[in-house]
């Protein structure tokens, strides 16, 4: 499978392990210098920092839909003649190196991520626990039963460790997407943290509408256009009450255990007796996604063992199948490949991000948006695998 990366840009295969380059041209620097415009100044008009424009002129960040063509109107010039594909290039493959798997864990299979760590004279590799050990991280504690919820929110009192701590310096997304941590890894070094809430798309879009959240991640496919989100958050909002800008594009399909003993080999299998699944709650994506597959198919819901069953979220219903609970569920490759388990491929669909047109111009939502653009993040969610980057940061709607 080819999937887009920028550095600026490459295509990235993802069996061969092999890069090809499709560099970027970059202009920038010699447009403002030739009109006697300072870094500072540019970057004053645009809205973005200096390091940014360092950054854009040195080639480490590409710069989203939003800042190149600001860029092109201060310059008075087209995007064109500040970006631009040039010929491809040789790029030297990913640097590899041998290290010592920390004894201890399960048996590991290609594509599965690792974190490295020097002990002494040795290069450590250890998998990222499936399950998170530890206390997550938070800034309260509950103080009393909430009471009882409304359709939008309950009011409830907590104990704040922090008593100072204005929490302003945030961005509440909802969304079902896990490489959204990836991104919340990447904002934080620009002084932006993400609280990241785990919705389906349809629960998400929901919070959204009711002012809950500044950002609701969404896949929804509609089924008679084959679009992406945007017939259904036209149906859900105002018009031009949200910009719609695109994360990724991902693949989803059916995961299966390693090996695929009980060799299924599309949703058709779902229908045999001795296969058990797990699906999505109501409002997913991929329980919209298995439903699609089993109308085409004509194999009504009650023929499937498990349809009844609920996962909240990709990596829960994989990890289902990763315990032997069920043989198989519809999730993302990322999530098969988190635990190194088969997938077989239903549908690429983009997954995109919904911001009410007012928070656009908050300070926060403008970093978020201009790392969707930066190399490294797209290299460690590409990384991930199965996300193309290539569409990241580009305004929908």
């Amino acid at each position: 499978m080819l999937v887009w990366k920028s550095q600026a840009s490459f295509i990235y295969d993802d069996t061969t392990m092999k890069q090809t380059a499709v560099s970027i041209e970059n202009n920038l620097a010699k447009r403002r210098q030739a009109r006697g415009i300072s870094a500072a100044h540019l970057a004053h008009v645009t809205g973005v920092t200096r390091q940014t424009i360092y950054a854009i002129e040195a080639g480490s960040y590409v710069p989203n839909t939003t800042v190149a063509l600001k860029l092109a109107r201060a310059l008075d010039v087209t995007v064109e003649e500040l970006f631009a594909l040039s010929e491809d290039l040789p790029q030297p493959e990913l640097r590899t190196l041998q290290a010592q798997l920390l004894p201890g864990a399960d048996a590991l299979q290609p594509g599965q991520p690792l974190q490295l760590c020097r002990v002494d004279k040795h290069m450590m590799a250890s998998p990222p626990s499936p399950l998170p050990w530890y206390l997550p991280a938070s800034d309260a504690v509950l103080a009393a039963k909430p009471a009882r919820a409304s359709r939008k929110s309950a009011k409830a009192t907590v104990q704040v460790f922090q008593p100072d701590a204005e929490f302003r310096n945030r961005i509440l997304i909802a969304g079902c997407d896990p490489g959204i941590s990836v991104l919340a890894r990447h904002v934080q070094a620009a002084g932006i943290e993400l609280v990241l809430a785990h919705r389906n798309s349809s629960r998400a879009l929901a919070l959204l509408l009711d002012g809950a959240v500044h950002v609701a991640g969404t896949h929804l496919r509609d089924e008679s256009s084959g679009e992406s989100n945007l017939p259904e958050v036209g149906r859900r909002f105002p018009k031009n009450s949200v910009a719609v800008v695109s994360f990724a594009v991902w693949e989803e399909g059916i995961v299966t255990a390693r090996g695929n003993p009980k060799q299924i080999h599309s949703a058709a299998d779902f229908a045999r007796a001795e296969v058990a699944i797990v699906n999505r709650e109501k409002g997913a994506g991929s329980r919209l996604l298995l439903d699609t597959q089993l109308k085409r198919l004509r194999i009504p819901a009650a023929a499937v063992r498990g349809y009844d069953t609920a996962a909240e979220g990709h990596l829960a219903a994989a990890w289902q199948v990763y315990s032997g609970s069920v043989d198989a569920c519809i999730a993302t490759r990322a999530a098969a490949r988190r635990f190194g388990l088969g997938f077989l491929p239903l549908s690429s669909e983009r997954y995109d991000l919904v911001i009410r047109r007012p928070h656009l111009e908050l300070p926060a939502i403008e970093t978020l948006l201009d790392v969707l653009g930066r190399v490294g993040f797209r290299r460690e969610l590409e990384g991930l695998g199965g996300y193309e980057t290539k569409v990241a940061g580009q305004r929908m709607m």
